[in-house]
């Protein structure tokens, strides 16, 4: 029975932004650590690892995120697990999501000067403590501004959790819709209720850019010589 939007259906589409923003937390956690332990292994010296990280990276990130979904959903069940909407929505877009910012980071950590690989080099520092001291510090800040932007598309690309069944804000769309029949109107609060989510962390993101542009590697340097030499009295 076709009825017009109420003010229950507009609650229930507000209460769905809950679960994309669940959706979003869970996949950009475990996605930051996945993508962490490959951006590292690949600036690593094992050469076996490198490829390994390289054709997860290549897979993901040459294959339509919907069709990984459909993967963890239907694939799971074969093998004998039985897994539910939100946890194979949630694992597609950690697999998705760690593919992607293991290549930022991983950019990041290439883009340090040479100079600076050299000087911790010239320090003899280990590789953990020239990581941690002069390489990551550095890395890490150019890595800010990407990161906060590629956060703005996980947010955006929970929308195709719905088409496994999750009810976050695009499929609270679709369901409303289907008792109202009205599309233009549903869809055009949908796409508010994401302009709302996304535009904040577009807006920092660019202040983040900004404020990258002040130079880090003199800091990281003095810190890590400051390491060595010990505590000043």
């Amino acid at each position: 029975m076709i009825h017009h939007m109420g003010t229950s259906d507009f609650i229930f589409m507000l209460q769905s932004v809950q679960w994309t923003l669940l959706l979003s937390i869970i996949a950009f956690s475990g996605g930051g650590i996945g993508g962490a332990i490959i951006a590292l292994v690949r600036v690593s010296g094992d050469r076996t690892s490198r490829y390994l990280t390289s054709g997860y990276i290549r897979f993901f990130q040459g294959t339509p995120l919907l069709m990984q979904l459909f993967l963890v959903f239907f694939g799971a069940p074969i093998i004998g697990f039985q897994i539910d909407a939100l946890a194979a929505a949630s694992l597609g877009l950690i697999l998705n999501t760690a593919a992607f910012l293991g290549e930022i980071w991983w950019s990041c950590i290439e883009t340090v000067p040479t100079g600076q690989w050299e000087a911790a080099e010239a320090l003899g520092l280990r590789y953990p403590v020239k990581m941690r001291m002069v390489i990551l510090p550095q890395a890490i800040k150019i890595g800010i501004p990407p990161t906060v932007g590629f956060l703005v598309q996980l947010i955006k690309s929970t929308s195709l959790a719905s088409i496994i069944g999750f009810t976050e804000l695009t499929r609270a769309g679709q369901i409303v819709n289907n008792s109202t029949f009205q599309p233009y109107l549903i869809f055009s609060i949908v796409g508010l209720l994401y302009f709302a989510l996304c535009w904040p962390i577009s807006i920092l993101g660019a202040r983040l850019e900004r404020r990258s542009a002040t130079p880090t590697s003199r800091v990281s340097v003095q810190g890590a010589q400051q390491l060595l030499a010990g505590p000043t009295i």
